[in-house]
């Protein structure tokens, strides 16, 4: 495989994080706070929160790049071989819970790690991962459609198989087994991504990470403006409990960032500031609300 290059992949996560922000804050108007931190063990990074926006109830990015000398369980599993290594990983990850129930909350990851070589017959072990879904409380299909189709468009060049292989993982990943259901309508999603050899894999991942303002931003100007009321505000906080859910549960990265000793706050920042459960809860037939289950949370092909 060709040779990696990590600072170009840490030059690229910290420029795309930047102009996200910028994005964002053109929409809702509120800037975000930046707070940068070290990690003791080696690295760190900057978590960037924008709380109680115009369009955004809670709306956070952050970049991170940590070092360590022992894998954590969550890498270690799924890599035997890397055990024992010196190790490097770095990201973006966002996620952005607006306030208008008709707008999706909308997740995107875009990561690289490299386990050392140890010795000068071993090899660095590296790979990509990321990928961006959405969740959507009151589901538009043309929403859906638009940010597939641009997921799609942005792997065309990389292989005509990418889009559907990644479809799928994404649509198997963000799956809550507990509950027997989506946690939205997803989008891509891969990891342990190297097969097109370092530099057509970081292309890759460069392709995804520039493809998330046109794939969520028309989304937020078309419904950022759409009337609702409490009753609509109270179905958002209950299906951001499956969020929660997910994220605490089955989130590779949130467990990677806690079994590693990360910062505690940086890797909760996906969480949604107003949440609620209720014990056996069921749509009313018929209603905008059991459109959700009945028509979006289903394996479908959105384009």
């Amino acid at each position: 495989m060709s040779s990696i290059n990590s600072q170009a992949v840490y030059d690229y996560l910290q420029g795309l994080q930047a102009r996200i922000i910028d994005s964002v804050e053109l929409v809702d108007g509120k800037t975000f706070l930046h707070d940068g931190w070290q990690r003791p063990e080696g690295g760190g990074g900057n978590s960037c929160m924008l709380e109680e926006g115009n369009v955004f109830e809670r709306a956070g990015i952050g970049f991170s790049h940590v070092l360590g000398n022992k894998l954590p369980p969550a890498a270690s599993v799924a890599h035997p071989e890397a055990a024992g290594r010196t190790w490097e990983a770095m990201g973006v990850s966002l996620v952005f819970h607006p306030r208008n129930p008709m707008l999706p909350t909308v997740h995107m990851n875009v990561r690289f790690f490299v386990a050392k070589a140890s010795n000068e017959t071993e090899q660095d072990i590296w790979w990509f991962g990321g990928g961006m879904d959405l969740t959507p409380y009151y589901g538009f299909e043309e929403d859906c459609a638009h940010f597939h189709r641009t997921n799609k468009e942005a792997l065309a060049s990389f292989g005509e198989d990418l889009y559907p292989r990644f479809k799928k993982d994404c649509d198997e990943y963000f799956y809550l087994k507990h509950r027997q259901e989506p946690r939205g309508i997803g989008g891509v999603f891969f990891d342990d991504f190297n097969e097109l050899g370092f530099e057509q894999s970081f292309a890759m991942l460069r392709a995804v990470g520039d493809a998330f303002t046109q794939a969520y931003l028309p989304i937020v100007q078309r419904r950022k403006d759409t009337t609702y009321g409490e009753h609509e505000r109270d179905f958002q906080a209950y299906r951001r409990g499956r969020y929660v859910e997910f994220n605490l549960v089955f989130d590779r990265g949130t467990l990677f960032g806690l079994q590693s000793n990360g910062r505690t706050e940086s890797i909760l920042l996906s969480m949604p500031p107003i949440v609620k459960w209720r014990y056996d809860w069921k749509p009313k037939t018929g209603s905008p609300e059991a459109k959700l289950y009945t028509d979006f949370l289903i394996d479908k092909n959105w384009i």
